[in-house]
């Protein structure tokens, strides 16, 4: 069985398409998917969508956060908006940590400072509320390692990981499992590729972020944007350039991921009711 540690269900490109989406994922043997929110605004809906289509995922789940791309729209009100939706879903089993939050100093146009402000703010809900994190780390692995040394953060997942071996070092230091998807199965990515067969197999994670970094091969065979049922294909690949046989690296990356937020490890002593409800086993 595969694993989705990060796919933006909610992302306009599935708007009309997303029953069809899931149960592609569902026929892959996906079972487990992690929906992070980027807005205020969408914690609602990510919690929704977590229990509507749990029947055919019966591991999907939810992160709450302000991804830093959208930090220029955010106002300083919705840090006590987050916290109150993070509060609300403490209750909620499918609810399993912090994020999509990080820092951003690639794309331009961005502020700095004002994504600083936000990605500490939430640093310390994950503090308060002892919840794991599940962070965009684009560019700035240095600035990100400093925040997260000056709190105490119940770990989590470096998603799309790209930076060097001593700082994948250090972000396994702090307990950071690091994720890969399909920036991996691009025969360039020599790097990405190296922390793939040199970092501890219990420091990685699968993911897809669909519908954006698309696999290598999505293109050539005209698909317009990525799924989570192309995990499957990509961990294969990614147990290939790792060594090792697909089972193995399943079972590995389900583990990680468990570890890594103890939330979705705990949703299984639950069973989902035929309304998609939760009821304890």
């Amino acid at each position: 069985m595969w694993i989705d540690t990060h796919c933006h269900l909610d992302a306009p490109e599935f708007e009309h398409t997303l029953p069809e989406v899931i149960q592609a994922a569902a026929e892959k043997n996906v079972q487990a998917i992690l929906l992070p929110a980027v807005r205020v605004a969408d914690c609602q809906h990510v919690r929704e969508l977590a229990k509507q289509y749990s029947q055919l995922i019966p591991g999907l789940v939810y992160t709450l956060g302000i991804h830093p791309l959208y930090t220029n729209q955010a106002q300083e009100a919705d840090i006590n908006i987050l916290a109150q939706e993070i509060a609300k879903s403490l209750s909620d089993p499918r609810f399993v940590g912090i994020g999509e939050i990080g820092l951003d100093y690639f794309v331009e146009g961005l502020d700095p400072h004002k994504q600083e402000y936000f990605f500490n703010a939430q640093l310390d809900l994950a503090q308060k509320f002892q919840l794991p994190v599940i962070l965009h780390v684009r560019r700035s692995q240095d600035a990100i390692l400093k925040a997260l040394r000056r709190h105490k953060i119940l770990g989590g997942i470096a998603h799309a990981f790209n930076g060097s071996f001593q700082q994948a070092e250090q972000f396994i230091e702090l307990g950071l499992k690091l994720g890969f998807g399909g920036a991996a199965t691009y025969e360039r990515a020599l790097q990405i590729r190296r922390l793939l067969t040199e970092l501890p197999l219990d420091s990685i994670v699968t993911e897809t972020d669909s519908p954006d970094i698309p696999p290598a091969w999505l293109r050539e065979e005209g698909i317009a944007f990525n799924e989570p049922a192309f995990v499957a294909r990509i961990a294969k690949e990614l147990a290939t350039i790792r060594g090792i046989t697909d089972s193995e690296f399943a079972d590995a990356v389900w583990r990680n991921a468990m570890q890594a937020l103890p939330r979705w490890s705990a949703l299984y002593s639950y069973k989902v009711i035929s309304d998609g409800s939760i009821g304890k086993v």
